[in-house]
């Protein structure tokens, strides 16, 4: 049994590291090039031959130019970068994936030594794959969160600056020196892009796809709209950071309200999983019969159709939106 879980393991991992090698050698991004893309952003390079028209264009470019093969294959199912954009992740998507992989290979590899039966030990070794990429949903959600939380604050300081008579792009600039990150930072990113010569329409329809917020939406759709068709800005800016500050209310009430729900969703959850584990521990000939008769698979396969219909459905009854 473990001589033929070692040869597995040994080809997942040859093939692994021949897809990262392949997609290291098909970059299209050379050493150079951002070496001299960086020397015209500090000055040492040669401005006379459109140094930063040429970094404005770059900058105005689509990500998805300049990506390797591994990026254009993964993207077909996963816009990984705009997930690390949203979680603020500095990593390639080549690291990324390599991460998981090596930590996949290395669970799998690990069911072989500690007495773990070979049937599941590739479902193990996909799950301990899948860590990194809930590490980053989770790290993403909490930073929307966060975000979210400091929207009101940030259109009322923007409010505030334009009754005090500056312009919107200081009001953005104010933001960014004055409040934490992240809208202090998505702010300031905002700010020096319209500097770098970006429209400002282009940089704030930009922030709402880096940050999916409904309210920034509106908050986003105000500014065009004033920017085309005049109006006081400051008063909407009041009104709709008075309208998050009354969803938030709401939103803790409904939070309240159904937290018994909640609760007990993540008990029935997890209990069958919990029960399945601690028989196995007891007694593993007593659950073989799930893999190893016909009906057994069925009845595991049902099961499992079954605890995923029932997540869907706590998750529907519990999940009110605001």
């Amino acid at each position: 049994m473990l001589p033929s879980i070692l040869i597995l393991g040994a080809v997942f991992v040859g093939v692994t590291l021949l897809v990262v090698a392949i997609a290291a050698l098909m970059r299209d991004k050379s050493i150079s090039q951002m070496e001299g893309r960086l020397n015209t952003l500090t000055g040492k390079g040669d401005r006379s031959e459109g140094g930063l028209a040429e970094l404005t264009q770059i900058l105005a470019k689509e990500r998805g130019q300049g990506k390797g093969a591994l990026e254009t294959i993964v993207s077909r199912w996963f816009n990984l970068p705009r997930l690390f954009a949203q979680a603020d992740v500095h990593m390639s998507v080549t690291t990324f994936v390599a991460i998981s992989g090596i930590l996949g290979f290395v669970a799998f590899l690990a069911c072989g030594f500690v007495g773990v039966h070979y049937a599941f030990a590739p479902a193990i070794g996909v799950c301990f794959a899948m860590l990194p990429l809930g590490y980053l949903m989770f790290k993403r959600k909490k930073r929307l969160a966060k975000f979210a939380a400091q929207l009101p604050e940030g259109l009322e300081l923007v409010a505030r600056a334009l009754r005090a008579g500056h312009s919107l792009s200081a009001g953005f600039r104010l933001v960014a020196t004055e409040m934490s990150a992240p809208i202090g930072q998505e702010f300031g990113r905002v700010f020096e892009e319209q500097n770098l010569g970006i429209p400002f329409e282009e940089a704030l329809d930009a922030l709402t796809e880096r940050v999916p917020n409904l309210d920034l939406r509106f908050f986003a759709t105000a500014v065009i709209l004033q920017r085309q068709t005049g109006g006081d800005l400051a008063e909407i800016l009041d009104k709709i950071g008075t309208l998050v500050r009354e969803r938030f209310k709401i939103f803790g009430q409904v939070q309240a309200l159904t937290g018994e729900g909640r609760l007990s969703g993540i008990v029935l959850l997890a209990l069958p999983p919990l029960l399945f584990v601690a028989v196995y521990r007891m007694n593993p000939d007593y659950l073989m019969l799930l893999f190893t008769d016909e009906l057994g698979k069925k009845m595991l396969i049902g099961g499992i159709l079954l605890q995923l219909l029932g997540a869907l459905v706590i998750r529907k009854i519990v999940n009110i939106r605001v």
